[in-house]
This record gives C-alpha cells, structure tokens and sequence, in this order.
C-alpha cells in the first residue's frame, strides 16, 4: 500500500464508444466520489487528456477510431496517468498486450461497478506520486531517508538496486516489460544489455529474500518483471 494524500478529488478519464456503457460508468464512479471526464473515441481521449490532466484513466480496448491498445502506448509515451483497460475479451493474448502496452489493471466486461471502484481505489494508492513511503506486506522503502525494511530488518541496497526497487513498488501488481524497467533506469543509454538488468534483479531479489522472506520480484515469462 503507497501511503499519500490528495486535495479534491480523483480525475477520473472515461474512454468508451458504448453510450449506455460509458453513461452507467460515468454515473457509477460520480457516485463514488470522483471528478469524471468521458470520451466517446480515441481523438476525444486525446484532446480530454490534455486539457483535463486526470489522475487515472478507465480505457476501453475496442474503439471506433484508435485501438485502445495504441492509446495505451500514447499515453505512456507522454507519461500520462495509470491506466485500467476494459475489454469483452477474455483471452490471456489481450491481457498480455495490454500490460505491455503498459496498464496498469484490466477489467473483462462485464463487471461491477463495486469491483472497478476498488480497482482505481487500488490503483491511486500504488501510484501515488508524493508519498514519502511505499509499504507492501513486509516490505518498506523510506524513499526521503532511501532506505528499506523487510519484516523490520534493514536491506542494504546499491542506488541502482534502490531505483529498481521503487520502480517496480509503484507498479505493485503491474507486470512491466524489460523495455520499460530499462529506459526507467538506464534512461541515456539506448541499447541496455538484458545481463544488466538481470545481475542487478538478482542481486536485489538476494538481499530481499536474505532473512528467508517470499519472492516477491517475479518473473514473468516472455513479459518482464512485477512485484506481487
């Protein structure tokens, strides 16, 4: 859980062709207490990105003009806000283009409102950019002190091991590719050797695991990395 807190509340972009579906989300997340922006198509996303700012994004996968998926990209590109994509298919093939297009959740139509409330809820806390602490299970990362704590016990990191740790903490649940972690880390260097990243996510998932606590940096075939 990333502790932090928010004046006013949570901008909330809606991206859905469906009218009935989009009107229903719109009215379901006001209820809730957000501010909602909606966009019927991929150029209304855009154009309600840039002038709303939002803090998180609810994405549909099919759209009339931009697929969601390249949406996604866009988004990332301009580091844009977390995304949850929404989608009636239910295939791990969609599941695992969208993370690596980079969203952050993904929810199969159709679903609860209850159930995509407490995803963004989710969301927000894992993302939250001011915080001064991330905490997940055990795990504590003082990111003004730079230090971490798993199960009270002090885990000496490298700054590098550091930043690979908080990169992956913000994204708890996230799987991320190799491309992202490397150009989060390694941002001037354009061709990073895959054996980098490797030796450092060895050597930080080592200390993390040292007092016999879980991994809980995982490999995801094929993908990348998350913390989970």
């Amino acid at each position: 859980m990333t502790n932090a807190s928010h004046a006013g509340p949570r901008r909330i972009l809606v991206v859905e062709d469906n009218p009935e579906i989009l009107l229903n989300v719109r009215l379901g997340l006001q209820r809730s207490g957000f501010d909602v922006t909606t966009a019927g198509d991929g150029r209304a996303a855009l154009a309600s990105f840039a002038a709303a700012r939002p803090d998180l994004i609810v994405l549909d996968l099919l759209l009339p003009d931009i697929e969601g998926i390249d949406l996604c990209y866009r988004f990332r590109e301009m580091e844009g806000p977390p995304i949850i994509m929404l989608t009636s298919l239910d295939s791990v093939s969609d599941r695992v283009e969208g993370l690596r297009a980079g969203a952050d959740d993904y929810l199969v139509k159709p679903f609860a409102m209850a159930e995509l409330v407490a995803r963004i809820e989710a969301v927000l806390r894992r993302s939250a950019p001011n915080s001064s602490q991330i905490e997940y299970e055990d795990l504590v990362i003082d990111l003004d002190a730079h230090e971490v704590r798993r199960e009270g016990e002090a885990v000496n990191l490298t700054p590098t091991e550091f930043e690979l740790l908080v990169f992956l903490a913000r994204r708890t649940n996230r799987v991320v590719t190799r491309q992202i972690i490397s150009s989060a880390i390694w941002p001037l260097d354009d061709d990073v050797d895959d054996n980098l990243l490797d030796a450092h996510l060895a050597n930080l998932r080592q200390k993390l695991e040292a007092g016999g606590g879980r991994r809980i940096i995982q490999t995801v075939r094929g993908i990348g990395f998350v913390l989970r």
